[in-house]
């Protein structure tokens, strides 16, 4: 048998000829994922009544991958450079456009304001107040007790927002008129600064609410539930895109009989700094 030694001091000095040969003179600092400027701005064209169609001018822009939309602070979207949108309330919207590029960075950001003078007669939000901005629109809503104390929804700044601890709850809610086989789709934007801890929130629409005091239940039409694995951490959009569990969130609700039901938002948990509620729809669809 031949053993073979190989000198370690050799080989050493030869891997740091190697490596002082790779060197390079001079080590730029940085990742190389500096996002340059990039032209955000945007054109709106009105397409029919309550239809636009939204626009990047500038599709040339070096580093420029794709834009992110932001429908009046429904939250920032990944799309196109081309959206078509669909306003069905009267009212004045606020546009934002970010022009996203190299690391999933914005490169520029633009905004334009739309105003829709009619609401759509079919596709109308039949909710009431469901903007929580002013007095009249907050009194449309009814607090629904369920513990008598360590859960306590606020409208205020715009929004319905709860503190709650202690696995407490409350709810609060709204009667509507729907028609007999109708479909409706239900949808609202919900945020909160931080994450949450064992928390439930639920929307339902009961034909009937219960005594106060006592809980709410049936078919759940939104959701946002810990256990379910969402709102962990800080959130905002519409629930319809950062709900969880399908089967509690497909937000489309079939009438069973003409005549008022009742739309309720409940939330509860260990831990809800302030969990904030706004822009509650509930529209006709097919």
């Amino acid at each position: 048998m031949i053993t073979k030694y190989i000198n370690k001091g050799l080989l050493l000095s030869s891997a740091a000829f190697f490596l002082a040969a790779c060197t390079p003179d001079s080590v730029e600092e940085g990742n190389g994922l500096t996002q340059p400027a990039v032209d955000a701005k945007f054109t709106i064209t009105k397409t029919s009544e309550n239809h636009y169609h939204l626009k990047r001018v500038n599709d040339n822009n070096v580093g420029f991958i794709n834009s992110q939309w932001n429908i009046d602070g429904d939250g920032f979207v990944n799309g196109k450079n081309e959206m078509d949108i669909f306003l069905p309330d009267a009212g004045t919207y606020v546009i934002q456009h970010s022009a996203v590029g190299i690391g999933g960075q914005s490169g520029g950001m633009t905004s334009q304001t739309i105003v829709v003078p009619t609401s759509d007669p079919v596709a109308g939000n039949i909710i009431q107040g469901g903007r929580f901005d002013t007095p009249d629109e907050i009194s449309k809503w009814t607090i629904f007790p369920i513990s008598s104390t360590g859960a306590q929804w606020v409208f205020a700044n715009g929004k319905a927002t709860i503190v709650a601890s202690d696995s407490k709850q409350q709810a609060f809610y709204q009667a509507v008129n729907v028609e007999a086989g109708q479909k409706y789709a239900i949808d609202m934007v919900a945020s909160s600064a931080t994450g949450l801890e064992d928390t439930w929130f639920e929307v339902y629409m009961l034909n009937s609410l219960p005594a106060p005091g006592n809980d709410v239940s049936g078919s759940v039409y939104r959701n946002i539930n810990t256990w379910d694995g969402c709102g962990k951490t800080a959130f905002g959009g519409k629930v319809s895109a950062i709900g969880c569990n399908a089967s509690k969130n497909g937000g489309v609700y079939t009438a069973t009989t003409t005549g008022t039901v009742y739309l309720v938002i409940k939330c509860g948990g260990k831990t809800v700094n302030s969990l904030s509620v706004d822009k509650v729809e509930i529209r006709k669809t097919t």
